[in-house]
């Protein structure tokens, strides 16, 4: 680098001149009479070595003009041990003067070239002449030679403190941008009343400030703005059908979102430390390619992007993922709710909070099984946080929960991907009407890259939405029933990629017996998502 620089400080031209002049090279070659070893010989030459040709001394010139002994001395040695290179275009620009400092630019580039054939044991490609014709070119443009290392040295210097001074040389900013427009099209809410079918246009914006300390690690910290409800509670009144890019409307207000740590621990094991906004994909598999794109990209809804159990756990704490091999991994985690909280009752671990372990088996390429465990305390427990019936959403009391679950994803070829997941949750009320309740969850996926254009992909999931299918104990006594009946989930999206930065996605939700109830008529949600990355 060093070297590099020094060359640079003098202009192409000089290079070119040196070598493509025409001139009669410098005569009279003779071969080393033994061989040279060390690059030290350039300060001391054989004193009885005598250079032919020699006139008057260009210490008399200030500029060193074509026709002078050094001037054609140092281009015989460029043309011979190639220590200069001319004009990108190989093309010669004329003869013409060199400054006394550009000379002494190629003439150091000469002198590094041979000190690095003597170095490499190559030495007996050196002749004593040619050393005898470096060190009197080195005598005579001494003074410049010092005067050009010191500029570069002065240069380093400066550059490295500025590398040492300036914020951060591996910030980097990324983001995305959601704009959408949505309506529901059809149907009417839970409550049999006439539903709000005004078209919404909403965005929501993530900048993300990613720095790395190592190369290895991730500080990562999100900027989230927002402004679009869900439409469970503007529009259905049930959070079946929910977007993933809805929820937490502030008006587009600008709050931290996400704060997390990533660094590797050892080579095959991953620690995610969670101070703000943790979720559980941060350091699990979710086992939903092409699906799980958290809103941005993939799934439009909440139920679609992934096991509606894998919401049980978010906010501050910790995920581990430790990979035993390229086809088996785990990852552990725990995440509490209200860990900034010092109250009884909240805190890092006196409160919510929810605990999960997973086991990602991948038997080939193609194949991919999760199996999940997760136990959860909640002061309120809103059925997974990811959609299904008002009654597996309206368990209002401190509940625990157990929650089993397997994904499983095969992706026979390149561009077509099937899978699916199924999901228990067995809650226990805890406070003045204890009880329990299961509530159950699947889906079918279907996604196919690369449909019609490279980048583009089709999705469709069919599946339940969580449905409490027993309770016990005084549940009923506080309103919380078993549902009556089955209602099904339907999602067909197709995301255009325009551009590497822009994609277009229009798609359709449709809901039968909305809320697990068949006196509900059926919900059909349509959207067009637009999503900007850079």
């Amino acid at each position: 680098m060093q070297n590099f620089c020094k060359y640079l400080l003098v202009s192409p031209a000089v290079c070119c001149a040196m070598l493509f002049v025409s001139t009669a090279a410098f005569a009279g070659e003779t071969s080393a009479t033994s061989e040279i070893n060390q690059p030290q010989v350039l300060a001391s030459p054989d004193t009885n070595t005598h250079i032919t040709g020699q006139v008057t001394s260009v210490s008399q010139f200030s500029d060193v003009q074509p026709t002078d002994w050094a001037f054609q001395a140092l281009q015989s040695l460029v043309e011979r041990y190639g220590c200069i290179a001319g004009y990108p275009n190989s093309t010669y620009r004329g003869n013409r003067a060199l400054t006394r400092y550009e000379f002494a630019a190629g003439l150091n580039a000469c002198l590094d070239r041979v000190n690095e054939l003597i170095a490499t044991a190559t030495s007996d490609l050196v002749n004593k002449q040619d050393l005898a014709t470096l060190q009197k070119l080195q005598a005579d443009f001494s003074a410049e030679l010092a005067t050009l290392r010191g500029r570069v040295d002065a240069v380093e210097a400066k550059t490295a403190e500025l590398e040492a001074n300036q914020f951060s040389t591996t910030t980097k900013l990324n983001g995305e941008v959601v704009i959408a427009i949505a309506s529901v099209v059809s149907g009417n809410t839970v409550n049999g009343q006439e539903v709000n079918q005004n078209a919404v246009l909403a965005d929501r914006v993530r900048l993300n400030l990613d720095t790395s300390f190592t190369g290895k690690d991730l500080l990562r910290t999100r900027l989230q703005a927002t402004n679009l409800d869900p439409f469970s509670q503007t529009a259905t009144f049930t959070p079946e059908g929910d977007f993933r890019f809805a929820g937490g409307n502030n008006s587009n207000g600008v709050v931290i979102d996400a704060l997390l740590y990533q660094f590797p621990l050892g080579n095959k094991t991953g620690v995610t430390l969670e101070a703000n906004a943790g979720a559980i994909d941060d350091f699990t598999n979710t086992v939903n390619p092409y699906l799980d794109g958290d809103g941005g990209s993939g799934a439009l809804s909440q139920f679609g992007t992934r096991n509606p159990i894998y919401y049980l756990v978010n906010g501050t704490g910790i995920g581990i993922k430790h990979e035993f091999s390229d086809k088996l991994e785990l990852s552990l985690g725990y995440l509490a709710n209200d860990a900034a909280n010092p109250q009884l009752g909240s805190g890092l671990f006196n409160g919510a909070y929810g605990a999960m372990a997973q086991l990602t088996v991948k038997p080939s390429n193609q194949i991919t099984l999760g199996l999940t465990y997760l136990n959860a305390y909640k002061n309120t427990f809103f059925a997974n946080g990811s959609g299904g019936s008002n009654n597996a959403n309206d368990i209002l009391e401190n509940a625990s929960s157990n929650s089993y679950g397997i994904e499983a994803s095969f992706q026979p070829s390149s561009k077509f991907v099937i899978g699916g997941w199924a999901g228990l949750t067995k809650a226990r009320v805890l406070s003045v009407t204890p009880g329990d309740a299961d509530i159950w969850n699947y889906a079918v996926t279907l996604a196919f890259p690369d449909l019609g254009k490279t980048g583009n992909i089709a999705g469709i999931i069919v599946g339940m939405e969580p449905k409490v299918t027993s309770v016990s104990g005084s549940l009923s006594n506080a309103g919380i029933n078993k549902d009556p009946d089955t209602s099904y989930h339907i999602e067909g999206f197709y995301q255009y990629k325009l551009s590497d930065n822009i994609s277009i996605t229009p798609g359709v939700i449709w809901l039968t017996a909305p809320d697990h109830n068949n006196q509900n008529d059926d919900i059909v949600i349509g959207t067009v998502r637009t999503t900007f990355t850079f």
